[in-house]
């Protein structure tokens, strides 16, 4: 450092260049770790397949093929990539207060039912535009309401908001089975409980040249202003000011009953929405097909992306390529369609292991931080 004594605008230099240095090892944390975790989990599945006589290589080989092979394959991945990114976000928006929310897929379910139910009396007489409108509209207000009733009780009553948010997937799902075996049930379908289809006129189209609908837009474009509103704006502030200390954040004066109630209803409305498209793009109706599990695999997207809206997407995408390949497994390897579940879950444990090592590899820590 004597060199640069008689240069303070050097010195200042170097020393900036050495922590823009230190910030961008410490960021890279946060790709390394994640990245080994899969690394990992992928190993110990290995050891599964091995133990069943399966060989991975082949099983590896065929998730790729079935997920990311093709044209065909692609165009499945992103259609089951739309709502694990909106299910995601129903994760990922109260996370930044600190909340585990884990009760998405009853916002789903609960949003598809209440998109098909509104659609039921309008759709003889209103335009297409009018009746997708409306049916996204009361899809957004139940998962909003449905999530944000989880907010209210744990600022009010204190309920923790995983067991509650849980339990309400179940009502959620008992509410649409009582509906769609009674009152709204179709009677010219009997073989499996519907509400009255929308029609196929009324249904979302595709983006043009693929077999994609347009929920995957509407995802991406979600994710990116709930990114530019966790992270740009006084309410995101104020919520990751929440998340790191709840007492602060009340001492300081904050909001924090009202930042919890916003959050979880926007969350809820994602997933709500994840629901509409379901509805209205895939099923053109509700019934049991709702609970397809988008919920619960989006809770491992969000852990995965580490909960940031725009990494959310590459994550959703790369799981429902695993999804998509449960197909091909099973009449290739005769291995059950469930068996990418198992993946599925052992990423998801792993990955939930790998949070304890944030912060604590030597590697990512400055000097002064190693005893």
């Amino acid at each position: 450092m004597a060199e640069t004594a008689d240069f303070p605008g050097l010195s200042s230099s170097v020393s900036g260049l050495r922590e823009w240095g230190d910030r961008l090892r410490r960021s890279s944390e946060f790709i390394v770790i994640p990245v080994l975790a899969l690394f990992v989990s992928g190993i110990l599945f290995s050891v599964f397949l091995l133990a069943l006589g399966k060989s991975p290589a082949d099983f590896f080989s065929l998730v790729w093929r079935g997920g990311f092979g093709t044209s065909f394959s692609w165009q499945n991945t992103l259609v089951r990539s739309a709502p694990l990114i909106l299910t995601a976000l129903c994760v990922a928006i109260p996370a930044r207060l600190g909340l585990v929310i884990i009760g998405g897929e009853g916002a789903l379910v609960l949003g598809g039912f209440g998109a098909a139910a509104i659609a039921i009396p309008m759709v003889p007489w209103a335009p297409t535009p009018v009746l997708l409108g409306v049916m996204a509209l009361a899809s957004i207000v139940c998962g909003g309401i449905w999530i944000g009733l989880v907010g209210a009780l744990r600022h009010y009553r204190g309920v923790n908001e995983t067991i509650s948010s849980l339990l309400l997937f179940y009502i959620a799902v008992s509410i649409l089975n009582f509906f769609v075996e009674g009152a709204l049930r179709d009677p010219s379908d009997p073989n499996k409980p519907s509400t009255m289809p929308i029609g196929r006129d009324n249904m979302i189209g595709m983006i043009p040249g693929t077999d994609v609908h347009w929920g995957l837009v509407v995802g991406i474009v979600l994710c990116v202003l709930l990114y530019l509103l966790m992270n740009r704006t006084t309410f995101g502030f104020a919520a990751r000011i929440t998340g790191g200390n709840l007492r602060a954040a009340q001492a300081q004066g904050l909001p924090v009953g009202r930042l919890m109630l916003v959050s979880c209803a926007i969350a809820g409305a994602c997933a709500g929405l994840a629901g509409f498209l379901e509805v209205a793009a895939i099923h053109g109706k509700a019934n049991a097909s709702l609970i397809a599990g988008y919920g619960f695999t989006g809770i491992l997207v969000s852990f995965l992306a580490r909960h940031n809206p725009l990494v959310i997407v590459p994550v959703a995408v790369f799981l429902g390529g695993i999804a998509a390949s449960g197909g091909l497994v099973q009449r290739r390897m005769d291995l059950p369609d469930a068996t990418v579940l198992v993946l599925q879950g052992l990423i998801f444990l792993v990955i939930l292991v790998s949070e304890t090592f944030y912060g604590r590899l030597p590697f990512y820590r400055s000097k002064g931080e190693i005893s």
